[in-house]
């Protein structure tokens, strides 16, 4: 069984979003999503202060198995990436709601999110 934390919102397309409560945001791809890739290789990140549009791939994860997109959840401006993973894109198996999250990133609206329990339901349906 997945993790799924309660402290976090979580997309469709299995990222989690972790609000600060100041416009700016955390993002990772949830344990669900990692394990299914297998064994991270390699993270694309974004540049600080790129923007991006909602729905556009903006990140690429890389395992031994395939490539994914990860897509933002709404229209968004990165502050930073997490440079930890271009040595260590294990970090993503080993910690993705901690040490391997993704982007930090401020956006003026982040909607049509869900809870936990919201995911949760999402995959007992996979």
């Amino acid at each position: 069984m997945s993790e799924i934390r309660d402290d976090r919102q979580y997309t469709q397309t299995h990222e989690w979003i972790l609000d600060h409560g100041n416009g700016t945001y955390t993002m990772g791809i949830t344990d669900h999503a990692q394990a299914l890739l297998g064994d991270m290789v390699f993270v694309e990140l974004p540049n600080a202060d790129d923007e991006v549009s909602i729905e556009d791939e903006f990140c690429v994860v890389e395992s031994v198995k395939a490539a994914s997109g990860v897509y933002a959840p709404a229209d968004l401006q990165i502050i930073k990436a997490n440079a930890a993973l271009d040595d260590e894109p294990e970090l993503v198996n080993a910690s993705c709601y901690d040490d391997g999250w993704l982007v930090k990133f401020r956006s003026h609206a982040v909607d049509d999110l869900m809870d936990a329990v919201a995911y949760a339901q999402t995959l007992t349906r996979i």
